[in-house]
């Protein structure tokens, strides 16, 4: 098949989806297939061949490792050659249109909060994962929450606030502590911060206005954080995360050693099902396909409480789901492949 394996694009998270997008095209390739590595915010502008050799030009590994900080976008603009507005680099639709699918390796705004699924489905170019509305549904921290909030998944208590400076003073007197502070739309811990102070609310808020001063503000759940792929409507074993230091932030998810990942999570069966099921709850509810990636902290209890799902989520190196579905029997290329697949099936000719 010919494979285009989008990655990159305009967003805080375009180094974790270079390294996802390349690992990707490294392993659709051992498979046989014609796979073209892009990135979606620069597209070809440096390639002077034909589009449609494009499927043949040869992988770079220069993105397998993520840059241990998130980008600065102002730097990426100024990079581009071309002075479009458009999001999508030159060349890149008239590539994907060649393909036989669009293997999305874009993680955060620029490609997992649906405008790029709607673009595709628009354009009849068919892609993996989840469809447009889900996608747009699943990146609202705020709106996930809502709609799963009466079925029976339990969730931390949470306000959505929208701010400016002029106000942090009166939502760090107004805010209970300990809490935690996350951007409404974005991923890989970006922009999240644990407040167990005053101190550290305020702070944390004065960040917040780096990512449009659109937060959420969730109840701190003290537990042990598990995680569980979903792969074709089933749970795949959950990890259990333990940072090293501090919490599962940017750093602890991309650099190799930073946070110990057991896979399968050395908890009881019980608590086992009972996250699973809760996942596939909300995966059912936003109306999710293909694939996914659902976050939980499990208290001394065992009820897992939810706090958000990924729809793209990682294919790194030290990414989760390819660990889940290791556990499961299923290594890297058949991962992708089994996307692929699925995603054919859900959204054929």
């Amino acid at each position: 098949m010919k494979i285009v394996v989008l990655a990159g694009g305009l967003s805080p998270e375009r180094n974790v989806s270079l390294s996802s997008g390349t690992m990707i095209a490294h392993a659709l390739r051992e498979l046989g297939h014609q796979a073209a590595l892009v990135d979606m915010y620069f597209g070809l502008e440096d390639y002077q061949g034909a589009v449609a050799d494009y499927f043949q030009a040869p992988l770079t590994d220069r993105w397998k490792q993520v840059d241990p900080k998130a980008p600065d976008l102002e730097e990426i603009k100024a990079a581009r050659k071309w002075k479009s507005p458009s999001q999508f680099g030159r060349g890149v639709l008239e590539l994907c249109q060649m393909a036989d699918i669009v293997f999305l390796a874009l993680h955060g705004t620029c490609g997992e909060d649906g405008r790029v699924q709607a673009t595709f489905d628009l354009l009849g170019i068919r892609y993996t994962g989840a469809g447009y509305l889900g996608s747009g549904l699943a990146m609202d921290k705020d709106l996930t929450k809502r709609l799963i909030a009466h079925l029976g998944v339990d969730t931390p208590q949470w306000k959505r606030v929208n701010y400016t400076e002029k106000e942090v003073d009166s939502l760090t007197s107004t805010t209970r502590v300990p809490c935690v502070v996350k951007p409404v739309a974005s991923g890989s811990s970006i922009g999240v911060s644990i407040a167990h102070t005053k101190k550290e609310l305020h702070a944390a808020l004065l960040d917040g206005l780096r990512y449009g001063g659109q937060c959420v503000l969730e109840q701190y759940v003290a537990g042990r954080e598990i995680q569980v792929a979903l792969l074709a409507d089933k749970a795949l074993p959950s990890i259990e995360i333990i940072p090293k230091k501090g919490f599962y932030d940017y750093e602890n998810k991309y650099q190799p050693g930073a946070a110990e990942e057991v896979c399968p999570s050395p908890i009881p069966p019980e608590w086992e099902k009972r996250v699973g099921q809760a996942a596939l709850t909300v995966y059912r509810a936003l109306g999710l396909a293909v694939y996914s990636r659902a976050d939980f902290i499990v208290d001394q209890e065992g009820t897992p409480w939810f706090l958000e799902i990924n729809t793209l989520p990682g294919m790194t190196p030290t990414s989760l789901v390819p660990q889940e579905a290791a556990a499961a029997g299923i290594d890297y290329p058949s991962l992708c492949q089994r996307i692929i697949d699925e995603s054919l099936r859900a959204r054929p000719d």
